[in-house]
């Protein structure tokens, strides 16, 4: 999704700095969708607010530069609602572990266990978090989204550990080898 659409959500949740928007993005409600960093976010709330979409108001702070804050205008409402109505890409999943995962004969069995035991614990993290997050708004439609989150989690978890010998069993024997690749993984 376009970052200026991006942006317009978050404003329509409510007033917010171009921090804030980002901190949405990077470990707030919506981490799980998209990312947004400060050099795709900031030239997009410039670009909202001159073509009206979006209003900025300077709030001084003791001790640190004016903190600018943007709100949605009319305009920007409906150009929100009309970012909706378009047709919405693809989802797109990237993933080490299964890119590791195609190369596991290539592998020490012991180094496929303990990039299968990472994933599960950090799918079993993500699962607490999902479920003890709260999502702003508190909506219908946002407790729908976070149980979707929390189904998805859990049937990953559910998949790799009732496959977990099938995992395993794609290793190799130390000497057997090629090499071991994907070492930052896990």
């Amino acid at each position: 999704m376009h970052v200026r659409t991006l942006c317009l959500g978050a404003l329509a949740l409510g007033d917010a700095s171009g921090y804030e928007i980002k901190k949405l993005f990077e470990d707030g409600v919506f981490s799980h969708f998209s990312e947004a960093s400060f050099g795709s976010i900031y030239p997009a709330l410039t670009k909202l607010t001159d073509d009206g979409l979006l209003t900025c108001q300077a709030h001084s702070q003791e001790g640190r530069p004016d903190k600018k804050v943007y709100s949605l205008t009319d305009l920007g409402r409906a150009a929100f609602q009309e970012a909706l109505s378009q047709p919405i890409q693809a989802d797109k999943y990237r993933s080490d572990f299964l890119f590791c995962l195609i190369f596991a004969n290539q592998m020490p069995t012991l180094r496929v266990s303990e990039i299968l035991d990472n994933k599960l614990k950090e799918l079993k993290e993500e699962h607490n978090r999902i479920e003890a997050e709260g999502i702003v708004p508190n909506t219908p439609s946002s407790d729908l989204v976070k149980e979707f989150g929390a189904h998805v989690t859990l049937s990953m978890i559910e998949f790799l550990e009732e496959n977990r010998l099938r995992i395993e069993a794609l290793g190799c024997e130390t000497g057997a080898c090629l090499s071991t690749p994907c070492e930052a993984v896990g």
